[in-house]
Protein backbone atom coordinates (compact mmCIF):
# COMPACT_ATOMS: atom_id res chain seq x y z
CA UNK A 1 0.00 0.00 0.00
CA UNK A 2 2.66 2.02 0.86
CA UNK A 3 4.44 1.81 -2.54
CA UNK A 4 1.07 2.34 -4.16
CA UNK A 5 1.15 5.78 -2.57
CA UNK A 6 4.82 6.40 -3.51
CA UNK A 7 4.24 6.25 -7.31
CA UNK A 8 1.73 8.14 -7.56
CA UNK A 9 3.71 11.30 -6.67
CA UNK A 10 6.57 12.46 -7.65
CA UNK A 11 8.94 9.84 -9.82
CA UNK A 12 12.50 10.51 -11.50
CA UNK A 13 11.56 10.21 -15.08
CA UNK A 14 13.70 6.54 -17.29
CA UNK A 15 17.05 7.07 -17.39
CA UNK A 16 16.72 7.96 -20.86
CA UNK A 17 14.47 10.75 -20.80
CA UNK A 18 17.12 11.92 -18.05
CA UNK A 19 19.64 12.20 -20.93
CA UNK A 20 17.43 13.64 -23.41
CA UNK A 21 16.76 16.47 -21.21
CA UNK A 22 20.11 17.11 -20.05
CA UNK A 23 21.14 16.69 -23.67
CA UNK A 24 18.16 19.27 -24.80
CA UNK A 25 19.93 22.12 -21.40
CA UNK A 26 23.31 21.45 -23.70
CA UNK A 27 21.40 23.05 -26.97
CA UNK A 28 20.07 26.00 -24.62
CA UNK A 29 23.19 26.89 -23.29
CA UNK A 30 24.88 26.67 -26.73
CA UNK A 31 22.89 29.34 -27.74
CA UNK A 32 23.55 31.80 -24.67
CA UNK A 33 27.26 30.43 -23.82
CA UNK A 34 30.11 31.81 -26.59
CA UNK A 35 31.67 29.06 -28.61
CA UNK A 36 35.70 29.61 -27.38
CA UNK A 37 38.92 26.88 -27.91
CA UNK A 38 41.94 27.23 -26.04
CA UNK A 39 45.25 26.79 -28.86
CA UNK A 40 45.95 22.81 -28.57
CA UNK A 41 49.09 20.51 -29.22
CA UNK A 42 49.88 16.99 -28.84
CA UNK A 43 52.88 16.53 -26.25
CA UNK A 44 55.45 14.47 -28.49
CA UNK A 45 57.21 12.89 -25.44
CA UNK A 46 53.32 11.50 -23.56
CA UNK A 47 51.20 11.66 -26.97
CA UNK A 48 48.79 13.52 -24.50
CA UNK A 49 46.99 16.77 -26.09
CA UNK A 50 48.11 19.55 -24.17
CA UNK A 51 45.96 23.02 -23.85
CA UNK A 52 47.99 26.63 -23.97
CA UNK A 53 46.18 28.28 -21.29
CA UNK A 54 47.96 31.50 -22.61
CA UNK A 55 46.07 31.23 -26.20
CA UNK A 56 42.67 31.88 -25.85
CA UNK A 57 39.52 32.61 -28.79
CA UNK A 58 36.16 33.06 -28.86
CA UNK A 59 34.98 31.26 -32.11
CA UNK A 60 32.03 31.16 -34.60
CA UNK A 61 30.32 27.91 -34.01
CA UNK A 62 31.72 25.40 -36.66
CA UNK A 63 28.21 23.54 -36.95
CA UNK A 64 25.25 24.56 -34.57
CA UNK A 65 23.60 21.96 -33.21
CA UNK A 66 20.31 21.06 -35.46
CA UNK A 67 17.83 18.48 -35.15
CA UNK A 68 19.70 15.24 -36.84
CA UNK A 69 22.58 16.15 -34.66
CA UNK A 70 20.66 15.94 -31.96
CA UNK A 71 19.55 12.21 -32.58
CA UNK A 72 22.58 11.40 -33.91
CA UNK A 73 24.68 12.09 -30.81
CA UNK A 74 22.38 9.17 -29.54
CA UNK A 75 24.45 6.79 -31.91
CA UNK A 76 27.67 8.09 -31.36
CA UNK A 77 28.14 8.57 -28.32
CA UNK A 78 26.63 4.41 -27.77
CA UNK A 79 29.30 3.73 -30.79
CA UNK A 80 32.12 5.70 -29.28
CA UNK A 81 31.46 4.29 -25.73
CA UNK A 82 31.53 0.47 -27.21
CA UNK A 83 34.84 -0.28 -25.86
CA UNK A 84 33.09 -0.23 -22.42
CA UNK A 85 30.13 -1.76 -23.96
CA UNK A 86 31.70 -4.50 -25.32
CA UNK A 87 33.78 -4.86 -22.18
CA UNK A 88 30.55 -5.18 -20.15
CA UNK A 89 28.51 -7.40 -22.35
CA UNK A 90 31.50 -10.34 -22.18
CA UNK A 91 31.58 -10.11 -18.61
CA UNK A 92 27.85 -10.50 -18.12
CA UNK A 93 27.94 -13.46 -20.56
CA UNK A 94 30.66 -15.09 -18.92
CA UNK A 95 29.18 -14.33 -15.57
CA UNK A 96 26.02 -15.49 -16.29
CA UNK A 97 27.35 -18.76 -17.67
CA UNK A 98 28.96 -19.30 -13.63
CA UNK A 99 25.28 -18.16 -12.42
CA UNK A 100 23.38 -21.01 -14.39
CA UNK A 101 26.30 -23.56 -13.95
CA UNK A 102 25.00 -23.44 -9.93
CA UNK A 103 28.69 -22.68 -8.74
CA UNK A 104 27.78 -19.03 -7.41
CA UNK A 105 25.13 -20.29 -5.72
CA UNK A 106 26.69 -23.55 -4.47
CA UNK A 107 29.62 -20.80 -3.18
CA UNK A 108 27.29 -18.45 -1.22
CA UNK A 109 25.74 -21.53 0.45
CA UNK A 110 29.19 -22.22 1.68
CA UNK A 111 30.09 -18.30 2.44
CA UNK A 112 26.84 -18.03 4.45
CA UNK A 113 27.18 -21.08 6.31
CA UNK A 114 30.72 -19.81 7.59
CA UNK A 115 29.25 -16.29 8.17
CA UNK A 116 26.75 -17.17 10.61
CA UNK A 117 27.04 -14.66 13.62
CA UNK A 118 29.72 -12.55 11.32
CA UNK A 119 27.32 -10.74 9.05
CA UNK A 120 28.56 -7.29 10.17
CA UNK A 121 32.19 -8.37 9.04
CA UNK A 122 31.18 -9.54 5.83
CA UNK A 123 29.86 -6.37 5.02
CA UNK A 124 32.79 -4.20 5.93
CA UNK A 125 35.29 -6.92 4.02
CA UNK A 126 33.19 -6.88 0.59
CA UNK A 127 33.19 -2.81 1.60
CA UNK A 128 37.28 -2.78 2.05
CA UNK A 129 37.41 -5.55 -0.90
CA UNK A 130 35.29 -3.09 -3.50
CA UNK A 131 37.62 0.00 -2.37
CA UNK A 132 40.39 -1.35 -2.86
CA UNK A 133 39.48 -2.00 -6.54
CA UNK A 134 38.07 1.39 -6.65
CA UNK A 135 41.74 2.72 -5.77
CA UNK A 136 43.51 0.93 -8.12
CA UNK A 137 41.21 2.23 -11.34
CA UNK A 138 38.65 -0.13 -11.48
CA UNK A 139 35.92 1.99 -12.05
CA UNK A 140 33.56 0.53 -14.70
CA UNK A 141 35.58 -2.95 -14.05
CA UNK A 142 34.17 -3.82 -11.03
CA UNK A 143 30.54 -3.28 -12.10
CA UNK A 144 29.86 -6.53 -12.81
CA UNK A 145 31.58 -8.26 -9.57
CA UNK A 146 27.85 -6.12 -7.79
CA UNK A 147 25.91 -8.39 -8.43
CA UNK A 148 27.93 -11.47 -7.01
CA UNK A 149 28.53 -9.68 -3.96
CA UNK A 150 24.87 -8.21 -3.69
CA UNK A 151 23.87 -11.74 -3.72
CA UNK A 152 25.81 -13.01 -0.43
CA UNK A 153 24.62 -9.46 1.53
CA UNK A 154 21.06 -10.09 0.52
CA UNK A 155 21.82 -13.68 1.71
CA UNK A 156 22.46 -12.51 4.92
CA UNK A 157 18.86 -10.98 5.42
CA UNK A 158 19.70 -7.47 4.51
CA UNK A 159 18.02 -5.34 1.87
CA UNK A 160 18.74 -4.88 -1.65
CA UNK A 161 19.79 -1.49 -1.04
CA UNK A 162 22.63 -2.31 2.02
CA UNK A 163 23.60 -5.07 -0.57
CA UNK A 164 23.94 -2.66 -3.68
CA UNK A 165 25.73 0.35 -0.86
CA UNK A 166 28.24 -2.52 0.11
CA UNK A 167 29.84 -3.08 -2.99
CA UNK A 168 29.04 0.27 -4.82
CA UNK A 169 29.96 2.98 -2.25
CA UNK A 170 33.26 0.78 -2.11
CA UNK A 171 34.31 1.50 -5.46
CA UNK A 172 33.13 5.29 -4.95
CA UNK A 173 35.43 5.88 -2.45
CA UNK A 174 38.63 3.77 -4.10
CA UNK A 175 37.61 5.42 -6.76
CA UNK A 176 37.79 8.79 -5.65
CA UNK A 177 40.86 8.01 -2.85
CA UNK A 178 42.46 7.03 -6.24
CA UNK A 179 46.34 5.97 -4.30
CA UNK A 180 47.11 4.13 -8.28
CA UNK A 181 44.27 5.08 -10.07
CA UNK A 182 46.08 6.26 -13.29
CA UNK A 183 42.42 7.38 -14.67
CA UNK A 184 42.63 10.35 -12.27
CA UNK A 185 45.43 10.96 -10.12
CA UNK A 186 48.10 9.50 -13.08
CA UNK A 187 46.63 11.27 -15.61
CA UNK A 188 46.66 14.46 -13.18
CA UNK A 189 49.83 14.16 -12.19
CA UNK A 190 51.79 13.47 -15.30
CA UNK A 191 49.60 16.79 -16.73
CA UNK A 192 51.21 19.28 -13.98
CA UNK A 193 54.55 17.49 -13.95
CA UNK A 194 54.45 15.67 -10.52
CA UNK A 195 55.80 12.20 -9.80
CA UNK A 196 53.27 9.40 -10.79
CA UNK A 197 51.41 8.09 -7.69
CA UNK A 198 53.59 10.65 -5.38
CA UNK A 199 51.59 11.47 -2.13
CA UNK A 200 50.80 7.70 -1.90
CA UNK A 201 50.69 8.05 1.93
CA UNK A 202 47.96 10.97 2.55
CA UNK A 203 45.66 9.16 -0.37
CA UNK A 204 45.65 6.19 1.41
CA UNK A 205 45.19 7.86 4.91
CA UNK A 206 42.06 9.51 2.69
CA UNK A 207 40.54 6.02 1.99
CA UNK A 208 41.05 4.84 5.24
CA UNK A 209 38.64 7.85 6.15
CA UNK A 210 35.89 7.81 3.17
CA UNK A 211 35.59 3.67 4.25
CA UNK A 212 34.82 4.69 8.39
CA UNK A 213 32.80 6.89 7.30
CA UNK A 214 30.93 4.66 4.72
CA UNK A 215 31.26 1.67 7.11
CA UNK A 216 29.74 3.57 9.80
CA UNK A 217 26.90 5.10 7.41
CA UNK A 218 25.79 2.01 5.98
CA UNK A 219 26.06 -0.45 8.92
CA UNK A 220 23.23 1.90 10.82
CA UNK A 221 21.26 1.65 7.92
CA UNK A 222 21.62 -2.23 8.18
CA UNK A 223 21.01 -1.95 11.57
CA UNK A 224 17.73 -0.28 11.43
CA UNK A 225 16.58 -2.18 8.54
CA UNK A 226 17.06 -5.48 9.78
CA UNK A 227 15.71 -4.82 12.92
CA UNK A 228 12.23 -2.94 11.70
CA UNK A 229 11.58 -3.69 7.59
CA UNK A 230 9.33 -0.89 7.28
CA UNK A 231 12.25 1.34 7.82
CA UNK A 232 13.80 -0.07 4.31
CA UNK A 233 13.71 2.04 1.32
CA UNK A 234 12.04 -0.48 0.01
CA UNK A 235 10.45 -1.88 2.40
CA UNK A 236 7.83 -3.41 0.58
CA UNK A 237 10.46 -6.21 -1.64
CA UNK A 238 12.35 -6.37 1.56
CA UNK A 239 9.54 -7.52 3.66
CA UNK A 240 8.87 -9.93 0.53
CA UNK A 241 12.40 -11.04 0.40
CA UNK A 242 11.86 -11.93 4.10
CA UNK A 243 9.02 -14.09 4.01
CA UNK A 244 10.60 -15.73 0.98
CA UNK A 245 13.38 -16.52 2.91
CA UNK A 246 11.63 -18.21 5.41
CA UNK A 247 9.24 -19.94 3.66
CA UNK A 248 11.41 -21.06 0.61
CA UNK A 249 12.83 -24.59 0.99
CA UNK A 250 16.89 -24.32 -0.86
CA UNK A 251 17.97 -27.29 -2.13
CA UNK A 252 21.46 -26.64 -1.83
CA UNK A 253 23.79 -26.74 -4.78
CA UNK A 254 26.95 -29.21 -3.95
CA UNK A 255 30.42 -26.99 -3.57
CA UNK A 256 32.10 -29.34 -5.92
CA UNK A 257 35.82 -29.33 -6.72
CA UNK A 258 34.91 -28.04 -10.12
CA UNK A 259 32.71 -25.46 -8.77
CA UNK A 260 35.86 -24.30 -6.50
CA UNK A 261 37.82 -24.24 -8.89
CA UNK A 262 35.77 -22.10 -11.67
CA UNK A 263 35.23 -19.74 -8.46
CA UNK A 264 38.81 -19.13 -8.12
CA UNK A 265 39.08 -18.86 -11.44
CA UNK A 266 36.92 -15.81 -10.85
CA UNK A 267 39.09 -14.37 -8.42
CA UNK A 268 42.37 -14.91 -10.86
CA UNK A 269 40.23 -12.96 -13.12
CA UNK A 270 40.15 -10.27 -10.53
CA UNK A 271 43.97 -10.19 -9.85
CA UNK A 272 44.70 -10.94 -13.96
CA UNK A 273 42.72 -7.42 -14.77
CA UNK A 274 44.29 -4.90 -11.90
CA UNK A 275 47.42 -6.74 -12.57
CA UNK A 276 47.25 -6.41 -16.72
CA UNK A 277 45.13 -3.00 -16.09
CA UNK A 278 48.22 -1.17 -13.56
CA UNK A 279 51.34 -3.27 -15.18
CA UNK A 280 50.56 -4.28 -18.35
CA UNK A 281 48.72 -1.11 -19.71
CA UNK A 282 45.60 -3.11 -20.44
CA UNK A 283 42.31 -1.38 -21.62
CA UNK A 284 38.86 -2.43 -22.50
CA UNK A 285 39.72 -4.85 -25.37
CA UNK A 286 41.70 -6.52 -23.20
CA UNK A 287 39.61 -6.90 -20.40
CA UNK A 288 37.06 -8.15 -22.60
CA UNK A 289 39.40 -10.73 -24.03
CA UNK A 290 39.82 -12.15 -19.95
CA UNK A 291 35.94 -12.30 -19.68
CA UNK A 292 36.16 -14.70 -23.19
CA UNK A 293 39.10 -16.81 -21.79
CA UNK A 294 37.10 -17.24 -18.47
CA UNK A 295 34.09 -18.25 -20.38
CA UNK A 296 35.90 -20.96 -22.49
CA UNK A 297 37.71 -21.85 -19.41
CA UNK A 298 33.76 -22.38 -16.97
CA UNK A 299 33.16 -24.32 -20.43
CA UNK A 300 35.97 -26.46 -19.53
CA UNK A 301 36.48 -27.29 -16.08
CA UNK A 302 32.69 -27.83 -15.45
CA UNK A 303 32.29 -29.88 -18.60
CA UNK A 304 29.71 -27.73 -19.93
CA UNK A 305 27.94 -28.09 -23.26
CA UNK A 306 29.66 -25.38 -25.95
CA UNK A 307 26.80 -25.06 -27.54
CA UNK A 308 24.31 -24.36 -24.27
CA UNK A 309 27.08 -22.26 -23.04
CA UNK A 310 27.30 -20.09 -25.90
CA UNK A 311 23.43 -19.41 -25.47
CA UNK A 312 23.49 -18.79 -21.93
CA UNK A 313 26.25 -16.16 -22.53
CA UNK A 314 24.00 -14.52 -25.00
CA UNK A 315 21.65 -14.12 -22.53
CA UNK A 316 23.80 -12.74 -20.46
CA UNK A 317 25.24 -10.41 -22.30
CA UNK A 318 21.58 -9.42 -23.42
CA UNK A 319 20.36 -8.24 -19.92
CA UNK A 320 22.63 -5.94 -19.81
CA UNK A 321 21.08 -3.77 -23.12
CA UNK A 322 19.25 -1.39 -21.76
CA UNK A 323 22.04 -0.58 -19.62
CA UNK A 324 24.55 -0.61 -22.27
CA UNK A 325 22.15 2.13 -24.40
CA UNK A 326 22.35 4.44 -21.39
CA UNK A 327 26.15 4.18 -21.36
CA UNK A 328 26.33 5.52 -24.70
CA UNK A 329 23.38 8.29 -24.31
CA UNK A 330 25.57 10.00 -21.22
CA UNK A 331 28.19 9.65 -24.32
CA UNK A 332 25.94 11.42 -26.02
CA UNK A 333 26.03 14.35 -23.94
CA UNK A 334 29.68 15.18 -24.02
CA UNK A 335 29.45 14.92 -28.12
CA UNK A 336 26.99 17.51 -28.03
CA UNK A 337 29.22 20.00 -25.70
CA UNK A 338 32.03 19.37 -28.32
CA UNK A 339 30.55 20.06 -31.20
CA UNK A 340 28.85 23.55 -29.55
CA UNK A 341 32.45 24.26 -28.35
CA UNK A 342 31.50 25.92 -24.90
CA UNK A 343 33.78 23.78 -22.74
CA UNK A 344 36.94 25.64 -22.88
CA UNK A 345 34.68 29.23 -22.74
CA UNK A 346 33.32 27.88 -18.82
CA UNK A 347 36.86 26.94 -18.17
CA UNK A 348 38.52 30.14 -19.29
CA UNK A 349 35.67 32.47 -17.59
CA UNK A 350 36.61 30.21 -14.33
CA UNK A 351 40.47 31.24 -14.43
CA UNK A 352 39.46 34.79 -14.50
CA UNK A 353 37.01 34.67 -12.28
CA UNK A 354 39.31 32.94 -9.61
CA UNK A 355 42.42 34.92 -10.46
CA UNK A 356 41.56 37.51 -7.75
CA UNK A 357 40.26 35.01 -5.27
CA UNK A 358 42.34 33.66 -1.68
CA UNK A 359 43.75 30.08 -1.99
CA UNK A 360 40.87 28.62 0.66
CA UNK A 361 37.89 30.13 -1.26
CA UNK A 362 39.53 29.31 -4.89
CA UNK A 363 40.15 25.35 -3.35
CA UNK A 364 36.20 25.40 -2.48
CA UNK A 365 35.08 26.62 -5.73
CA UNK A 366 37.47 24.85 -7.80
CA UNK A 367 36.48 21.76 -5.29
CA UNK A 368 32.67 22.52 -6.70
CA UNK A 369 33.39 23.18 -10.22
CA UNK A 370 34.84 19.83 -10.39
CA UNK A 371 31.84 18.56 -9.20
CA UNK A 372 29.56 20.06 -11.38
CA UNK A 373 31.66 19.59 -14.34
CA UNK A 374 31.48 15.76 -13.62
CA UNK A 375 27.89 15.87 -14.45
CA UNK A 376 28.42 16.66 -18.06
CA UNK A 377 32.07 15.07 -18.34
CA UNK A 378 31.87 11.87 -16.53
CA UNK A 379 35.54 10.73 -17.94
CA UNK A 380 38.08 10.94 -15.32
CA UNK A 381 41.21 11.13 -17.33
CA UNK A 382 38.78 13.26 -20.07
CA UNK A 383 37.95 15.86 -17.69
CA UNK A 384 41.83 15.99 -16.24
CA UNK A 385 42.59 16.98 -19.53
CA UNK A 386 40.25 19.66 -19.85
CA UNK A 387 40.61 20.89 -16.14
CA UNK A 388 44.49 20.28 -15.24
CA UNK A 389 46.12 22.47 -17.60
CA UNK A 390 43.92 25.37 -16.62
CA UNK A 391 44.05 24.36 -12.34
CA UNK A 392 47.63 23.63 -12.56
CA UNK A 393 48.70 27.52 -13.58
CA UNK A 394 46.29 28.19 -11.36
CA UNK A 395 47.41 26.70 -8.41
CA UNK A 396 51.14 28.48 -9.64
CA UNK A 397 49.59 32.45 -9.58
CA UNK A 398 47.90 31.48 -5.93
CA UNK A 399 50.69 29.66 -4.48
CA UNK A 400 48.56 26.57 -4.15
CA UNK A 401 50.51 23.28 -3.94
CA UNK A 402 50.53 21.11 -7.69
CA UNK A 403 49.80 18.27 -5.40
CA UNK A 404 47.07 19.70 -3.45
CA UNK A 405 45.52 20.73 -7.16
CA UNK A 406 45.76 17.45 -8.22
CA UNK A 407 43.60 16.20 -4.95
CA UNK A 408 41.16 18.81 -5.28
CA UNK A 409 40.46 17.46 -8.74
CA UNK A 410 40.17 13.72 -7.96
CA UNK A 411 37.89 14.43 -4.75
CA UNK A 412 35.65 16.53 -6.96
CA UNK A 413 35.40 13.84 -9.62
CA UNK A 414 35.27 10.85 -7.43
CA UNK A 415 32.11 10.21 -5.43
CA UNK A 416 29.41 12.29 -8.38
CA UNK A 417 30.41 9.07 -10.31
CA UNK A 418 28.27 7.50 -8.36
CA UNK A 419 25.44 10.16 -7.93
CA UNK A 420 25.05 12.03 -10.87
CA UNK A 421 22.38 10.55 -13.39
CA UNK A 422 24.17 11.21 -16.26
CA UNK A 423 27.34 8.64 -15.18
CA UNK A 424 27.10 5.53 -17.47
CA UNK A 425 28.89 3.61 -15.02
CA UNK A 426 26.27 4.35 -12.15
CA UNK A 427 23.33 3.30 -14.87
CA UNK A 428 25.05 -0.11 -15.88
CA UNK A 429 25.43 -1.06 -11.74
CA UNK A 430 21.62 -0.06 -11.36
CA UNK A 431 20.71 -1.73 -14.29
CA UNK A 432 22.17 -4.98 -13.53
CA UNK A 433 21.22 -4.99 -9.82
CA UNK A 434 17.91 -4.17 -10.40
CA UNK A 435 17.66 -1.18 -7.84
CA UNK A 436 15.64 2.24 -8.97
CA UNK A 437 18.01 5.84 -9.37
CA UNK A 438 15.41 7.38 -7.05
CA UNK A 439 15.66 5.28 -4.32
CA UNK A 440 19.64 4.73 -4.45
CA UNK A 441 19.63 9.13 -3.95
CA UNK A 442 17.91 8.82 -1.28
CA UNK A 443 19.59 6.54 0.45
CA UNK A 444 23.55 8.17 -0.79
CA UNK A 445 22.54 11.36 -1.30
CA UNK A 446 23.14 12.17 2.60
CA UNK A 447 26.28 9.67 2.74
CA UNK A 448 28.04 11.45 -0.43
CA UNK A 449 27.67 15.06 1.34
CA UNK A 450 29.08 13.51 4.80
CA UNK A 451 32.03 12.38 2.20
CA UNK A 452 32.52 15.35 0.10
CA UNK A 453 32.50 17.75 3.06
CA UNK A 454 35.46 15.34 4.52
CA UNK A 455 37.25 15.39 0.97
CA UNK A 456 37.34 18.91 1.34
CA UNK A 457 38.75 19.26 4.64
CA UNK A 458 41.38 16.99 3.60
CA UNK A 459 41.77 18.93 0.77
CA UNK A 460 42.52 21.99 3.39
CA UNK A 461 44.72 19.72 5.06
CA UNK A 462 46.70 19.00 2.68
CA UNK A 463 47.15 22.72 1.54
CA UNK A 464 48.13 23.60 5.42
CA UNK A 465 50.98 20.84 4.91
CA UNK A 466 52.14 22.13 1.71
CA UNK A 467 51.86 18.32 0.55
CA UNK A 468 54.15 17.31 -1.73
CA UNK A 469 56.50 16.91 -3.62
CA UNK A 470 55.39 20.58 -5.88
Amino acid sequence: MANEKKRKGFNFPHVYIMFLLVMLLVVILSWIVPSGQYERSVNPDTGITELNTNVFEYVDQAKPIGFMDFFSALHTGVVQSGDIIVMLLFASGALYILEKSGAIAAGIHKLLRVADGKEKLIIVSLLTLFSIMGTIGFGEGGIPFIPLAMAVVMGLGYDRITAFATSTVGLAIGFTAGAVNFYTTGVSQSIVGLPIYSGLSFRIISLVIFILISMIYILRYANKTKKDPAKSIVAGEYVEQLENAKTAEYEEEAFTLSRKIALLGLVGVLVGSAYGAIQLGWGMPQLSAVYAIYAVFLVLILRLSPSEAAVTFGTGASRLLPTALAIGFARSVMILMDQAQIIDTAVHALSGLLSSTGSIITLLVLFLVVIFFNFFVVSGSGKAMILMPIMGPLGKILGINQQVMVVVYQFGDGFTNYLWPTSGGLMAALGMSNVNYADWVKFSLKLFMILHFAAFLLIVIAHYIGLGPS
